[in-house]
């Protein structure tokens, strides 16, 4: 995304006539032009529109919930095998990390509905086909096609949209798996594909340990953005190995400054412990799921060890950023895995101490890219510059609060901020929503949705009441 491309949303409120709260456009896709219909998806936003007093924001949930299903999912069979293709909303290519993300609230309804789960099982095989092509690449292309960034210095492939190297990417396809296995009971996608993908992932992240060498994988990209390209010759910057894997950019797409992001760490030590209880519940594999294991135990010292500074102000947290020689980097950004997204991601707990100071750290204004302004406050990220508050990270610090209270504030950020279109977007200006980027980014709708989710379920009295 151009980070000068902004959309101006109170052009889009004027031509749909939004006059008041109870008088809301259908902004939907037509039901003869959606990607994917359920009825599985239909019942339950017409469920969740019985629950939620605040029609304004039942309106959102019908909008948001099913927008990947509506607009981004290309669903076949391959070799009699479920394959779907998951764009990311404005960009025609499917990220492992958005895939996953995007179609990650739909588990749920596997259990009893065949067609989603279908396309889930296809989601997974998807990604496991562009795991064996190559385990660096962030983003990938449905056919064999050159894409914008063909001509980056990096070992480019047709078929590849980007080859940015993010732990994270291998993290998301194992959530997704281990998700449909423990939430839906499915295995069928345990084959041997599967388990090539999984071994391909221990290797790369042994790699990226780069405790004997750096590794094979390099990056430059010839921009005027410095943190679109990497410096170091192409290995970022140096670092003294620890036991942490490098990662060479965020789940933002933008380059580290220290090649240990430790959110992302912290995601491979949860997503290394899935994988082995894959390995030996599914396959029997109990000598590889070891080695699973103790490599997650040795990315956790460390991260325990380097990634935990002491901040002037507020005390002892977890940083962004580290590089082993003592230099870290105090910080947090919108896009997950974050910071404060660790208790969402399953690797750390809401109450744990260090992860409260951490998360008050995050949420004040010693983080320089948490925003607050006339439209709301939220964290942001050097992707999209200054002063633009992400909903994406409005959403998680709901999604990881224990209060009734600040759920709510978020829940009115995020209903005041879709600048009338009904939709999430990557971000928008901390004094006028109506400034925002992405009015098409299917991960934060489907996000969204997740969150009014986990409010029926968790603390349903606040759907209850009208904001």
């Amino acid at each position: 995304m151009n980070r000068r491309e902004f959309v101006a949303g109170s052009a889009a409120v004027m031509l749909m006539g939004f006059k008041s709260p109870e008088e809301f456009p259908v902004v939907r896709v037509a039901k003869g032009k959606r990607k994917f219909q359920s009825p599985a998806i239909e019942k339950t936003i017409e469920r969740l529109s019985s629950k939620i007093a605040d029609k304004e924001l039942a309106w959102m949930f019908e909008n948001c919930f099913p927008n990947t299903l509506d607009t981004t999912v290309e669903f076949s069979y391959i070799d009699g095998r479920p394959d779907t293709f998951v764009i990311t909303g404005d960009i025609d290519a499917m990220w492992l990390r958005d895939s996953t993300a995007q179609v990650w609230p739909y588990i749920p309804l596997a259990k009893g509905a065949k067609d989603i789960r279908d396309l889930l099982i296809g989601v997974v095989n998807r990604q496991v086909k562009c795991i064996l092509f190559d385990p660096y690449a962030n983003a990938f292309y449905k056919d064999a096609k050159k894409g914008e960034w063909f001509s980056d210095h990096t070992d480019m492939k047709p078929g590849i949209h980007e080859r940015k190297w993010e732990i994270d990417s291998l993290c998301y396809p194992i959530r997704l798996s281990y998700g449909l296995w423990k939430q839906a009971g499915e295995t069928s996608i345990f084959d041997e594909k599967w388990y090539e993908a999984c071994l391909s992932i221990f290797r790369t992240f042994v790699e990226q340990q780069r405790l004997e060498d750096r590794g094979p994988y390099r990056f430059g990209r010839t921009t005027a953005w410095s943190t679109d390209t990497v410096p170091g010759n192409g290995y970022g910057n140096r670092t003294l190995p620890n036991g942490m894997i490098h990662s060479i950019f965020r789940p933002s797409d933008d380059a580290t400054v220290y090649p240990y992001l430790i959110p992302a760490n912290f995601f491979a030590v949860v997503s290394l412990r899935q994988a082995a209880e894959i390995l030996v519940h599914i396959y029997n594999k109990k000598e590889e799921a070891k080695r699973f294991e103790d490599l997650a135990g040795q990315v956790e010292a460390a991260i325990y060890k380097y990634g935990v500074s002491k901040h002037p102000v507020m005390g002892e947290v977890l940083v962004m950023e580290a590089d082993g020689f003592g230099n870290v980097l105090f910080q947090d950004d919108a896009n997950v895995p974050n910071l404060l997204a660790l208790p969402y991601l399953g690797a750390v707990e809401a109450s744990d101490p260090l992860y409260k100071r951490t998360r008050a750290f995050v949420l004040s204004s010693y983080n320089p890219y948490f925003f607050q302004g006339k439209a709301g406050e939220g964290v942001g990220s050097p992707h999209t510059l200054e002063n633009q508050i992400w909903p994406i990270g409005v959403i998680m610090r709901a999604m990881t609060s224990n209060s009734d209270e600040e759920i709510s504030a978020q829940l009115k950020i995020l209903k005041s901020s879709h600048a009338g279109t009904g939709f999430m977007h990557e971000s928008f200006d901390k004094d006028d929503s109506n400034k925002f980027t992405r009015k098409w980014f299917a991960w934060a709708n489907t996000l969204f949705g997740e969150l009014i989710l986990k409010m029926e379920s968790e603390r349903p009295h606040i759907l209850k009441k009208k904001l």
